[in-house]
């Protein structure tokens, strides 16, 4: 079978396992930090300098690193206050308190169990830096019998290696611990992990130190762990916390009901429960979202297209705020690796720098951009255009206004974005969403002035009362100044930005201020009858469609006349303070992508086909491609076909089977499929199968065919049937 043995493998390694763990801190030590990336990027061990070099590589290094160290210092602070309390109530039980009671924490973590592995590896380092427990996460994979799990207990505290890796030199922080790290070091056989090698092991350490030295089992995943493993666990570190200082922390998924539905009372009577709740992953998504992706700071962005689809992916299907991260990290690399052009992607003054290193290519790259061509046909001078779509130093020339131009209109996007999102986001069903990111994709996907959804927004606010309409506005206005003053002024064209924006905004703050001098009295300004225009005689219409038609056209002229009679001071100035609204912000700044500066698809990613090609898998597909051409995948001369159809020996066993099944209906006759799939090897004909049928089968052949079978059937694509026990089911059409 090694001729037909595929030539690759997909790993995927769990971040949980302790293998995983040790591998990860060997490389650390061995290749001592060489695998980190410096500025140039030339430290990517998968890509030649050839690569690294380049202007593209070295802007998706420095925008990735920048974005990268954002999320996890955003991170790090979320979760921050609740590790700090889980430490705390670790450290602060008490020895010796003389009852069973085990100290048990219940840490709310949410549906994603991936994503909140992290919480519990900066837990066991905190616990590890303080050097005031040892820690040991069980899986429920590796606990399936009450042995299993004792032997993974025990193995896991006493050979702890991230406790002794906290400390590289190989010594310990304090003073009476010299000893530490080289004691019990042995290797230990799983039969010999028991409760009592643990009490002496515990006893020979720890027994005489000053300190109380905490053993901590972090249960990370508690919904998936066997009710009667779970239980007697429970129990065992129960009876023998009196001893040994146990800890229980316990990852719960759900809700505190699961630990009171799976501990019965002899076993929830044993611990001394308490419960520490983390942020829901919708809210640390919408954090990372305003505070790091939607940040001005950032140059980078992405189309509302793209912003949704991530955005679906969290929402409907894993929840993942780290796959969020690096589904965005994905449509960055898809970005910058377009090509050198794209390395204006950067702050202003990098960009500028970066111009005169654009090669002829890099510049027709530029010029077949979609928002190039209204750029040129919008120049009036013949000259000009030719020197712009022929002269690369021209067009040079021209670039630091049309990149200034972007940048300017991002920040103003994203400060009127502010404005808006604190106007409309707690109206009544929330028309436009109530949420940046929402009002994110309405506004970049199509001109949300003219949308439905606007207008209901519009006619809402119309209906506020002054008090509520002048309280709504003042806080817009002064929550854009504050996000202004913080994150757009410091920029290097956020003088430019406020300098056009803040004149718009004194604007609107006047005619709050006229609004609130107006009279809300409607002038009582009364036709007399003479001076209303004549009306027309209904009765002397001839057909049922003038009739119609006369009727709508009095019901428009009473409207009217009606809104011109009953409208106010203050009517007439809330539909001024709106129209300034619309015009200067939503208007003006948030405009949709068709509607954006030339060239602005430098900094915006907008290619969704392939985010979702490559994020998204297509299983089915991806097999069916696989088993019908292997060359696809393999690429390797003895699979390939010059038809999809086509059948030749050379092809895997498992390939052979998959397409001879693919000719069959329903039922297949395993010994017709036998002789089919001989003939193929042999590669005989016709008349070679008929008489190869009366010969006796090559148990080789046998045996390979059985296997091939067999793959089928753990594929899913047949099933042994049991009413004819020679026939096989299809199962896919």
């Amino acid at each position: 079978l090694a001729p037909f043995a595929p030539q690759g493998c997909f790993v995927y390694k769990n971040e949980a396992t302790r293998a995983g763990k040790k591998a990860a801190g060997k490389r650390k030590r061995s290749l001592g930090g060489s695998t980190t990336s410096n500025g140039n990027g030339n430290g990517s061990s998968l890509l030649g300098p050839e690569i690294t070099r380049q202007p593209f590589y070295e802007a998706f290094e420095a925008t990735w690193s920048q974005v990268s160290a954002h999320i996890g210092e955003l991170q790090q602070r979320s979760y921050a206050q609740t590790l700090e309390q889980l430490v705390e109530f670790v450290v602060g039980q008490e020895a010796g308190e003389g009852d069973e009671l085990l100290p048990t924490a219940a840490l709310l973590t949410g549906i994603n169990q991936p994503d909140h592995l992290s919480q519990f590896d900066a837990l066991t380092r905190r616990l590890h830096d303080g050097n005031s427990a040892r820690v040991c996460v069980l899986q429920s994979r590796d606990c399936s019998s009450l042995k299993a799990a004792v032997e993974a207990l025990v193995f896991g505290l006493m050979e702890d290696d991230a406790a002794t890796e906290s400390n590289p030199d190989g010594q310990d922080d304090a003073d009476d611990e010299p000893e530490l790290v080289d004691r019990d070091r042995k290797r230990l056989r799983r039969s010999q992990c028991t409760m009592k090698q643990l009490k002496s092991w515990y006893r020979n350490n720890y027994q005489s130190r000053r300190s109380h030295h905490h053993l901590v089992v972090v249960l990370p995943d508690f919904e998936c762990f066997g009710p009667s493993v779970l239980q007697d666990l429970i129990l065992i570190l129960s009876a023998h916390c009196v001893d040994l200082p146990f800890v229980l922390v316990l990852g719960v998924a759900t809700a505190v009901s699961a630990v009171h539905g799976t501990l019965p009372y002899h076993v929830s009577s044993k611990i001394r429960l308490r419960v520490f709740q983390t942020k829901a992953a919708p809210m640390g998504l919408n954090e990372v979202l305003d505070k790091v992706l939607l940040s001005p700071k950032y140059a980078f962005h992405l189309s509302g297209k793209a912003f949704k689809f991530l955005t679906h992916i969290f929402l409907y299907y894993d929840f993942s705020v780290q796959g969020f991260i690096q589904g965005f990290k994905y449509c960055l690399m898809e970005h910058f690796f377009a090509g050198n052009a794209f390395a204006l992607c950067a702050d202003y003054s990098r960009a500028l720098g970066r111009i005169q290193q654009l090669s002829h290519t890099d510049m027709e790259s530029i010029r077949r951009l979609p928002s190039f061509r209204p750029y040129v046909e919008g120049i009036n001078d013949c000259k000009r255009v030719i020197a712009v779509l022929t002269d690369d130093e021209y067009l040079k020339k021209k670039l630091p206004q049309l990149l200034r131009d972007c940048h300017v209109h991002f920040l103003l996007f994203r400060s009127a974005l502010e404005f808006v999102t604190e106007l409309v986001g707690d109206l009544p069903r929330c028309p436009l969403g109530k949420l940046r990111r929402e009002l994110y994709v309405h506004c970049l996907n199509k001109p949300v002035a003219t949308s439905a959804e606007f207008k209901e927004c519009w006619q809402m606010l119309a209906f506020l009362s002054r008090d509520e309409f002048m309280a709504k506005v003042n806080r817009c206005l002064d929550k854009t100044e504050q996000f202004l003053a913080e994150e757009v002024v410091p920029l290097e064209l956020g003088e430019g930005c406020t300098s056009l924006l803040r004149p718009q905004l004194g604007e609107i703050r006047k005619s709050l201020e006229d609004m609130a001098l107006a009279s809300t009295k409607t002038g009582a300004s009364t036709e007399s009858e003479e001076s209303r225009p004549p009306t027309t005689d209904i009765s002397q219409v001839a057909s049922r469609q003038e009739l119609k038609a006369q009727l709508l056209q009095r019901s428009k002229e009473d409207k009217s006349r009606l809104e011109q009679q009953s409208t106010s001071e203050f009517a007439r100035a809330l539909q001024k303070s709106l129209q300034l609204i619309e015009t200067h912000l939503v208007r003006g700044h948030l405009r949709a992508l068709q509607d954006a500066p030339p060239l602005h698809e430098l900094f915006v990613f907008s290619d969704i086909a392939t985010v979702r090609r490559n994020i998204i898998g297509a299983p089915r597909a991806a097999l069916h491609t696989a088993l019908n051409n292997p060359h696809f995948y393999l690429q390797c001369k003895c699979c390939e076909l010059r038809e999809q159809t086509q059948l030749v020996g050379t092809l895997p066993d498992l390939s052979v089977a998959y397409k001879l099944h693919l000719e069959c209906g329903r039922m297949i006759n395993l010994f017709d499929w036998l002789q089919a799939f001989r003939s193929v090897l042999n590669g005989g004909g016709d008349d070679e199968a008929e008489e190869a049928a009366q010969e006796q089968i090559d148990p080789q052949i046998q045996a390979r065919f059985t296997r091939a079978v067999a793959e089928l059937q753990f594929l899913g694509y047949i099933k042994m049937s049991k009413r004819k026990t020679d026939h096989a089911t299809r199962l896919t059409w």
